[in-house]
């Protein structure tokens, strides 16, 4: 039986999270480890060591990159920020609509407004004990004491009011109404005070006992009395009945002053028995576990009871969360279950709650296909009901927009006034994708179109996309691409984000494929994905990458009448003053980044005249790679926003440091950095693991040079050779060999700051540009990598010297793109792993690169009194060679292929 759709339709929906609480801010006095457990005091110290504490730390690592401990984790978070770390958990969680109940006292928690930065609509739960109790603090006017029907009038009125906003009638009162406090269901925690044994008759006489002894015991009030609890309970649920709002009910386990015999939703019986009660309507929340079969009793033969699991996920075990759902299924109607995340104080425990919930139900569901219970298209409806359209009816909340896969917007729809909530302002959607040549392109596309057709169907694109070059859009010969058949760019919603700095736009990052489902093999995020997976099933690795984006700001001047564009400054390397005079470019460029969830690590001058380097935080392959692209978008875009070029092109001039996307790697297994050694002996501070990896990359390094470095760029001394970028002396690895902390070697293993002496986290490919499509890098990484693991590969001995003071003794890299795609014409194993198709429509760009070089030679003879670069003393063989290349093309098509090849590469007008 086939699941797929099932597992497709529970990861795209969008959630609506029924049953939450407030965040707080990172310096308030709530502990962070208090998120993984409901153990307080002493018995907390042993909370780390269950079997929920282990997991769920070690998935929060994971969405971290860092390293699976309580320490790490934390570290992360005060570095990132909440508002940074909330963006990252809301959006992997991708809820829609949260419900929360803000009568949790936490300290420094956010208002209800301030979640909205992270989730389109905000609702608010009322817990009543907590409005009580906030009522019996305030003191009453002259001198006056609380007597029970002075308190009921204002508690009544209060609560009638929050569904209508209206001000509150009794002045005196501190606590006032507004917009934020519009409520969608009231909640009680009479569990964790005195029981789910309701007296549905209490009486007055009771209650007002009840009431003096509460206030005798001072302030701040704190509601333990039974009898005042039944009575607010039966109140409560009276203005309940009157309004048709929902009542939640704290069932089963939770905090450790509750009696967990007395949370049994059995308990409830004269409350649901009572026929003032019978339409008022019910949820029970945490999954009532330990008692989720009499939940689920409850809900099958009550109508106005429902059922709501936070909290037993993700706080049980994995057998304990699915036995928990598969209780509540086992009579409960499917209609009547709902997913919360009973999410508070970090945003991770949202994000814990969704992740778990999503793998749980899955997990149910296809039980119940297997054993004939649904069918695929009765749990796929099912999972959508749990997740979404049963809460949508229970809280009656609109829906803006219909789809699992888009933006739900939604509104309260229990009051007189219906508040629209207008749909976002975007009006346009950029498709991204790069291709061979590491050009970045986009289809634009009105974003109802986006959302009507292009999500499901993508948009149609012609095999040429990925057979061309940068200097011309046309399929390069021998890619065996070309301008018959076509393909799908079918957008990675994961990816979709608002563009920074279009704020009416938006921007995806898109998969090719030949039909919707069916993925192109010349994909290039279809290629990491590949050999990512050949990682994890093979080896149960996963790599984790962060990239160093090197590049230059030019500005324009006139010099002569004419335009030209020169570097910003002259400053040296980490210059203070060569900051301070483009702050404000990078003030703009970290907070787009950050509003696209892209961790920014460090900035600072480099040491090319006017060149710089943003350094980004690491993250999991494809991210990383899908994080460099916006990367890439967000620099150019405020650097035109601020009068600048910037360009990322490896060697910018001739006579200065080049540019590289130098890029960091690391080995993770279940949460934890394996690349690093651990325990045993390691000469070299890396376990076998990293080792060997690292020696395939090393070895193969050569043929990694076509995709990491594709594009000669090369106009010195003998244009038909030389990487310019990658020579002796310049930091760019010119010689194959690896070294400790020595950066002229390619391939440097690195120890950062709060990594034990000896020991090293990573390693760092000095050999990858600007220039190079990241996908296709970082698998042709994998795929050396994994050759590495299969065959035990070792590393030689690391080189502690200028590898330059070695020449003879070392091995060059690839002096050209010639012979780079020469390396790559013998390796085997990449076209074996990589593909081959894929990779004879990569070489054939590269070979196209080769020859539109000689195309601009040529030109430039041509145009030499024009040029601004100097040709003097070209070899004869080169004019040779250039009419070779160039005797089939037309005049005319060698002056495109020159404006285009200067255009696409940044290097600036010839006059």
């Amino acid at each position: 039986m086939e699941f797929s759709e099932l597992r497709e339709a529970i990861e795209k929906v969008q959630l609506v999270d029924g049953h939450a609480h407030s965040l707080v801010a990172l310096d308030s006095a709530f502990p962070f480890i208090n998120s993984f457990s409901e153990a307080q005091g002493d018995a907390l110290s042993d909370a780390p060591y269950s079997l929920s504490f282990k997991r769920n730390l070690r998935n929060i690592a994971e969405l971290y990159g860092c390293e699976s401990t309580l320490q790490a984790v934390e570290e992360y978070r005060r570095s990132s920020g909440l508002e940074f770390i909330s963006s990252v958990c809301f959006k992997t969680a991708n809820i829609s609509a949260v419900l929360i109940d803000d009568g949790l006292k936490l300290d420094k928690k956010h208002d209800l407004e301030w979640h909205k930065r992270y989730v389109p609509f905000v609702g608010r739960v009322l817990r009543i004990e907590h409005l009580a109790e906030e009522i019996l603090d305030q003191e009453m006017p002259e001198g006056c004491t609380w007597r029970l029907d002075t308190f009921t009038e204002i508690f009544l009125e209060h609560l009638r009011s929050y569904p209508f906003r209206k001000d509150s009638l009794l002045g005196f009162l501190k606590i006032s109404v507004t917009v934020a406090d519009k409520v969608v269901g009231l909640k009680s925690i009479a569990a964790y005070r005195s029981g789910l044994e309701i007296n549905t008759q209490v009486t007055k006489e009771d209650a007002e006992e009840g009431l003096s002894e509460v206030l005798c015991a001072g302030k701040p009030v704190r509601i333990t009395n039974k009898s005042l609890i039944d009575y607010l309970f039966i109140c409560s649920l009276e203005v309940a009945v009157c309004f048709d709002l929902p009542l939640q009910i704290h069932t089963g386990f939770g905090d450790k002053d509750l009696d967990l015999r007395l949370s049994n939703p059995l308990h409830l019986r004269k409350v649901l028995e009572d026929k003032r009660f019978s339409e008022c309507r019910i949820v029970l929340l945490h999954a009532s576990y330990p008692f989720s079969k009499e939940a689920s009793y409850l809900a099958s033969v009550y109508k106005q009871v429902y059922l709501d699991f936070g909290l037993a996920i993700p706080k049980l075990s994995v057998h304990g969360m699915i036995s928990s759902i598969k209780g509540l299924l086992e009579l409960a109607p499917l209609k009547k279950v709902m997913f919360s995340t009973d999410g508070y104080a970090s945003p991770e425990t949202y994000y814990l709650g969704a992740k778990k919930a999503r793998e749980v139900v899955f997990s149910v569901l296809r039980d119940a296909c297997i054993d004939s219970d649904l069918s695929v298209a009765e749990a796929i409806e099912a999972a959508e009901d749990i997740f979404a359209q049963n809460a949508i009816h229970f809280y009656k909340i609109m829906l803006g927009v219909k789809s699992s896969d888009s933006k739900l917007n939604v509104q309260p729809n229990n009051v007189k006034k219906e508040i629209v909530v207008s749909e976002n302002d975007v009006s346009l959607v950029r498709v991204i994708w790069v291709d061979a040549s590491g050009q970045h392109r986009c289809r634009v596309v009105p974003v109802k179109r986006f959302n009507d057709v292009v999500k499901k169907n993508g948009v149609g694109l012609t095999f040429a996309c990925m057979g061309m070059s940068s200097a011309v859009d046309g399929p390069a010969d021998e890619t065996n691409l070309t301008g018959r058949g076509e393909i799908r760019l079918m957008p990675d919603l994961s990816t979709r984000c608002r563009i920074p700095w279009k704020s009416q736009e938006e921007m995806v990052l898109v998969d090719m494929h030949l039909k919707p489902g069916e993925p192109w093999e010349y994909c290039p995020r279809e290629a990491l994905r590949r050999v990512s997976k050949v990682l994890k099933e093979e080896f149960n690795l996963v790599m984790n990458a962060g990239f160093e984006n090197e590049f230059y700001l030019l500005k324009s001047v006139l010099r002569e009448g004419k335009e030209e564009w020169v570097p910003i400054d002259s400053t040296p390397y980490c210059s203070s003053s060569g900051y301070d005079a483009v702050s404000p470019i990078f003030h703009d460029v970290v907070a787009d980044l950050h509003s696209l969830n892209i961790a920014v690590e460090q900035l600072h001058s480099e040491a090319g005249k006017g060149q710089f380097e943003v350094a980004l935080g690491y993250t999991v392959c494809m991210k990383a790679a899908d994080n460099l692209i916006f990367t890439r978008e967000v620099v150019r875009a405020v650097a035109r926003k601020h009068g600048l070029l910037a360009t990322f092109v490896p060697k910018y001039a001739l006579d200065d440091i080049g540019s590289g996307s130098h890029v960091h790697l690391s080995l993770w297994q279940n949460g934890e950095n394996v690349f690093m050694a651990s325990g045993g002996p390691s000469s070299h501070g890396m376990s076998s693991i990293g080792e060997e990896f690292m020696a395939g990359v090393l070895h193969h390094l050569p043929s990694v040079l076509a995709f990491t470095a594709p594009v000669p760029n090369s106009l010195g001394k003998d244009m038909l050779l030389g990487y310019d970028r990658i020579q002796p002396n310049t930091w760019s690895g010119a010689y194959q060999c690896w070294g400790k902390e020595n950066r002229e070697a390619p391939l440097r293993t690195a120890c950062p700051p709060g990594i034990q002496d000896g020991l090293v986290s990573n390693f760092e490919i000095k050999c990858f540009d600007g220039c190079a499509n990241p996908h296709l890098g970082l698998a042709a990484i994998i795929a050396s990598g994994i050759d590495g693991l299969r065959r035990h590969l070792r590393l030689p001995e690391p080189i502690d010297a200028n590898p330059a003071s070695l020449d003879g003794k070392l091995q060059r890299l690839p002096k050209s793109l010639s012979e780079s795609l020469e390396a790559l014409e013998k390796d085997d194993f990449l076209h074996d792993l990589i593909g081959e198709r894929l990779l004879v429509a990569i070489k054939g760009v590269r070979k196209w690169h080769k020859a539109s070089l000689y195309i601009i030679i040529g030109m430039k003879e041509l145009f030499r009194d024009k040029t601004v670069f100097l040709l003097n003393g070209l070899k004869s063989t080169t004019t040779q060679k250039i009419r070779k290349h160039t005797s089939n093309l037309s005049i005319a098509t060698k002056l495109i292929f020159l404006l285009v090849r200067i255009r696409a590469l940044g290097v600036l007008p010839l006059g």
